[in-house]
């Protein structure tokens, strides 16, 4: 089916020239392929050609009557235009039937973020597990708050990704884009500590940063554990996850009066309206000053 065969051109096109992540792609991957599947059950015989924004309408309709969310057709939405933006810029097609559909509006979602006192009781006080294990356990913690950095760029640290005499962490973002991030002195000595004990395990991955007991890399799964554990005994916010923390760098950072276009670079968003959702937390912050300290608050 030509469809098919487009939609894995696409797909390769992503891993090998976009370079995208795994999860990524396979978000992709999933939403094409299921278009793919509407398309032969409900119109066996139509060309690639011949697909317009009513079909795909009357696609994120069933989508949306089998009880998908807003954010989800969303998605979907953008995969379909990234997949039609390709074909285009290939004159596969002359047309994209996606650009005369729009985005569903979303229910606004404020990020979830720690207090300060909940951020020092966990890098002060929690006890965590003696030995290397509970070394690299509060290592994750600590570089995830102190840097704003997400999990798949914590996961893909190297050993010579720290500029020790620049006292920054080059990390790799989204879309293969690099950044530098500042790094505290103290931590610094942490990650030279670190390094230091991980010479003593048998066999230890040599290139990524942070590794297991075993000396293999870490993975995913092992990161969010480890956070959602102790943060279960820090803080009662409802999510407990590695983005948790990212939030409460941003939301730190402005409520102590950072710039919110700094802020911006060291998330590594590609636009401010990704990061003006902070902003929200920090007027919060400001009417409940006014409300203690104003004369009429």
């Amino acid at each position: 089916m030509v469809l098919e065969q487009r939609i894995n051109d696409f797909l390769r096109y992503l891993r090998f020239e976009k370079r995208y992540s795994k999860h990524t792609i396979t978000a992709y991957e999933t939403d094409l392929c299921q278009f793919q599947n509407y398309l032969a059950e409900k119109y066996s015989d139509c060309d690639l050609l011949q697909i317009t924004h009513f079909i795909i309408r009357s696609w994120l309709a069933d989508i949306k009557d089998d009880g998908q969310t807003a954010r989800t057709i969303n998605r979907k939405i953008s995969s379909l235009n990234s997949f039609y933006k390709y074909l285009l810029r290939l004159t596969i097609v002359t047309k994209n039937p996606v650009a005369q559909l729009h985005a569903l509006r979303l229910p606004e979602r404020l990020p979830v973020y720690l207090k300060e006192n909940e951020t020092d009781r966990l890098l002060e006080e929690v006890q965590f597990e003696e030995g290397f294990k509970g070394f690299t356990d509060r290592l994750i913690c600590e570089l995830l708050y102190q840097t704003g950095m997400r999990r798949n760029e914590l996961l893909e640290l190297k050993e010579n990704s720290i500029e020790w005499s620049l006292k920054q962490i080059r990390v790799i973002g989204k879309g293969n884009k690099e950044r530098l991030l500042p790094v505290s002195p103290m931590l610094l000595d942490t990650l030279r500590d670190y390094l230091q004990e991980k010479k003593g395990i048998g066999n230890a991955d040599i290139h990524h940063l942070l590794v297991l007991e075993s000396g293999q890399p870490l993975y995913a799964g092992y990161i969010y554990r480890v956070v959602k554990s102790y943060l279960n005994i820090t803080t009662t916010v409802k999510k407990k996850s590695p983005h948790v923390l990212r939030h409460t760098f941003a939301t730190h950072l402005l409520n102590n009066g950072a710039n919110i276009q700094a802020i911006k670079d060291l998330l590594g968003h590609s636009s401010l309206a990704a990061t003006q959702v902070y902003t929200h937390n920090n007027i919060d912050k400001l009417k409940e000053i006014h409300k203690l300290n104003h004369p009429r608050g």
